[in-house]
């Protein structure tokens, strides 16, 4: 099992850190390195399925991909507390017809000590849209330092 920081009990600047993190891995569409991040044995909730451990979340993740085009991913700190995280997120993606979507929801994380999500719940809501409508265009822009900008 490979540790990845930062690690509980999480600060503001470590669950900043921690989010951002998991941001960045997502908007790479990489099932495997986003995998790493989670327990051999991690159990999801997404919407109505079920997931339990990495081959799972690499699979579930690979067929997500396969039908969410040109997927990107905002995701916003909204608490955290010792070993857990809760964000919001948002995220806009076109289906194989060319539709447009953006699927707003909420997690809630649970981590090991090592840093590895043991636990993610996530419920998702999707709103078509229009491609005139789209505010989510690849990575998160940074500021002249380096941080991300907010979500809108």
């Amino acid at each position: 099992m490979t540790a990845r920081p930062p690690f509980p009990p999480f600060t503001l600047e470590t669950a900043l850190e921690k989010v951002q993190t998991a941001e960045d891995a997502w908007n790479t569409r990489n099932p495997e390195r986003v995998a790493l991040a989670y327990t051999e044995n991690s159990v999801w909730r997404n919407r109505d399925q079920f997931i339990t451990g990495r081959t799972e979340i690499i699979i579930f993740l690979r067929h997500k991909w396969d039908r969410e085009l040109d997927y990107a991913l905002r995701k916003e700190l909204w608490g955290f507390r010792d070993n857990r995280i809760a964000v919001r997120f948002q995220y806009e993606c076109q289906d194989p017809t060319g539709q447009w979507w953006r699927s707003y929801g909420n997690e809630l994380w649970e981590f090991t000590p090592e840093g590895l999500m043991s636990r993610r719940e996530a419920s998702i809501n999707d709103m078509r849209i229009t491609e005139a409508d789209r505010r989510i265009h690849g990575p998160r822009p940074t500021n002249q330092h380096g941080t991300p900008l907010p979500v809108r």
